[in-house]
């Protein structure tokens, strides 16, 4: 409690720097103007009537996309019942209208106040909660369990570096694992740190991301893509992160590349798209935008396709002949690599990956992925992939199999929360 109240005092003071984030992300971003009062639960509109809703946050785009197999077989099983999704960014909001529509309301979680949950809750009056991954908040949970809102920690993870961090702050987050209804992890080295950290009712239900199927009209782009560049070589870095483009750069430009490859490139964040596309102007690199793009066939001499769209990381994956994993190659801890797996592509990861580290060592085993100890290393092996068609089908072959048996999370999470929802 002493823990809390200290948290809780820290964050009251914080108040000002977490106006001024808000203020120079929107300077890039002007999204982050936008439902400002939300940010503290602070609300302009009558509190929405009606039956009580089932609540799931996703904080992010990644998270967003995880949770909608989870939301699809909600809905389709109680189609009577009121929807509500928290985010925290607005590509994730802008994510989650993208995929879900006008059917469920969508908002910003406020910070972790204790005051502005308490509005918050107030307000939606959820039936039952829905946490997914690594979204741990203190005066949340406490707040739920006060207002008698069951809350479960959906498709959990917790990387061996995130254990550490929680563990120096155990009075504090210890309280907090254990406040949830329930845990339903991905994987059982998820659920044993979880439980080390005080989590109860912990069990092990599969990661929901092997059941989000690339929607095949979008993977069907890429494969419309794939015709008109004919035989060219396609290398794709997907969901590259800050640093790591031109650490990739200079690791090709050691190396004899093939004739004609075609790189594409498809940065994390939106945000980042106009700062690409100037490293790669720097670069004397012949580039063209996706946002300019309508498909057609490109100019010989077109060196980088820069993937400046959002929703279509299933289409580059079906363009590309290997696909080398963003966050790995700096110590992000890796992107998500099963919508690749999913799609066919091979795969190729640097030496970071705690984020998705049970994944990354399925893949390996099953011959789907492969790591790299430096940038330069996963440069080397990529073009030798593009040069042996072989190996590469081999990879496909493994992916596909590898997606697929490891589907099924969806359902079993659906068992577990039954019980709740009648």
């Amino acid at each position: 409690m002493i823990a809390r109240w200290l948290y809780s005092l820290v964050l009251a003071l914080l108040t000002p720097l977490a106006m001024l984030y808000l203020l120079k992300r929107a300077r890039r971003q002007p999204e982050y103007r936008q439902h400002w009062d939300e940010r503290w639960a602070r609300y302009r509109t009558p509190a929405p009537g009606g039956e009580a809703p089932i609540w799931l946050h996703a904080a992010s785009v990644g998270e967003t996309r995880a949770a909608l197999p989870l939301l699809q077989a909600l809905r389709a099983r109680y189609p009577g019942r009121r929807f509500l999704v928290s985010c925290i960014t607005p590509t994730g909001r802008a994510t989650a209208r993208e995929l879900l529509g006008d059917g469920v309301e969508i908002v910003y979680l406020p910070y972790d106040y204790p005051g502005a949950m308490k509005r918050f809750l107030q307000r939606y009056r959820p039936a039952l909660g829905l946490v997914l991954e690594t979204e741990v908040w203190p005066n949340l949970i406490a707040a739920c369990r006060r207002q008698g809102v069951p809350l479960y920690l959906v498709n959990a993870r917790l990387s061996d570096k995130s254990f550490r961090g929680y563990a120096r702050l155990r009075p504090l987050m210890a309280p907090a694992f254990a406040g949830f209804t329930g845990i339903l992890a991905q994987h059982e080295e998820d659920a044993a740190r979880l439980a080390r950290l005080g989590a109860r009712n912990v069990q092990v239900t599969g990661n929901l991301k092997f059941d989000n199927v690339p929607p095949a009209e979008v993977v069907q782009r890429g494969y419309d893509w794939r015709r008109v560049l004919g035989e060219r070589p396609v290398l794709l870095l997907a969901s590259s992160r800050d640093g790591e483009e031109a650490l990739w750069l200079d690791a090709l430009a050691k190396l004899d590349l093939p004739a004609g490859l075609l790189l594409v490139i498809v940065p994390r964040h939106p945000q980042r798209f106009d700062e690409v596309a100037a490293l790669l102007a720097e670069r004397g690199l012949p580039t063209v935008r996706r946002s300019a793009w309508n498909g057609s066939a490109l100019d010989p001499d077109t060196k980088v396709l820069l993937g400046d769209s959002m929703g279509e990381m299933p289409a580059w994956y079906a363009l590309a002949d290997v696909a080398v994993m963003g966050g790995s190659l700096l110590d992000f801890g890796c992107q998500n690599l099963i919508e690749a797996c999913a799609v066919g592509t091979p795969v190729l990861v640097g030496p970071s990956t705690f984020n998705f580290a049970e994944v990354v060592r399925a893949a390996q085993t099953a011959g789907a992925a492969w790591q790299g100890q430096d940038a330069n290393a996963v440069a080397a092996r990529a073009l030798r992939l593009l040069r042996d068609a072989t190996r590469r089908g081999r990879m496909r072959a493994a992916g596909l199999s590898f997606a697929g048996i490891h589907r099924g999370a969806t359902e079993r999470v659906l068992a577990v929360l039954e019980s709740r929802l009648g």
